[in-house]
């Protein structure tokens, strides 16, 4: 399937250098927090991620819990902002410490100051705004923290609701 990917920019005076964030902190908003995925998320993850009205979205290949834990573990050592690939972030409400989807950054390759990010969320907690309000607080905190340039959100171009997310992030 095709992708849009709405640009998403801020001027800046510098270009292409972007920091590597050694000492990641959860990132907290109004109603959410985003921390480093855990191998023990990867049930939840795996469970609305298989779920085939999400999955016909996602660009990860497997699925299933080993197949999500094995993602975590591999990216976990991976600072964000590093290049080598995506950093995951599981999405919790602040209150009930419930994981209710993740978000995923990674420098582009062969763009300097370019930013990827990509964002699921459960179906139980779609249409809530927790889409808008996680995507909004991580692209702050790629222009912020990381320095970006260029945000670019990825999302199947038959994918509406993610389409809008991005659209009402900027």
């Amino acid at each position: 399937s095709s992708t849009a990917s709405p640009r998403l920019t801020r001027p800046r005076v510098r270009f292409g250098s972007m920091r590597i964030d050694t000492r990641f902190e959860p990132i907290l908003t109004e109603r959410l927090r985003l921390r480093r995925s855990r191998p023990e998320d990867a049930e939840t993850i795996s469970a609305y991620r298989s779920d085939p009205a999400v999955h016909r979205y996602q660009g990860w290949e497997r699925t299933d819990p080993d197949g999500v834990r094995a993602e975590i573990v591999e990216m976990a050592p991976r600072d964000p902002g590093s290049s080598g690939g995506w950093t995951q972030l599981s999405v919790e409400d602040r209150v009930t410490g419930e994981l209710i989807g993740d978000v995923g950054m990674s420098p582009a390759d062969d763009e300097p100051g370019v930013i990827k990010i990509g964002y699921t969320m459960s179906p139980a907690f779609q249409g809530k705004g927790y889409a808008t309000e996680a995507v909004a607080a991580l692209i702050a905190y790629a222009f912020d923290t990381l320095g970006a340039d260029v945000v670019r959100a990825y999302a199947s171009a038959l994918n509406l609701p993610s389409i809008r997310v991005a659209e009402k992030v900027g």
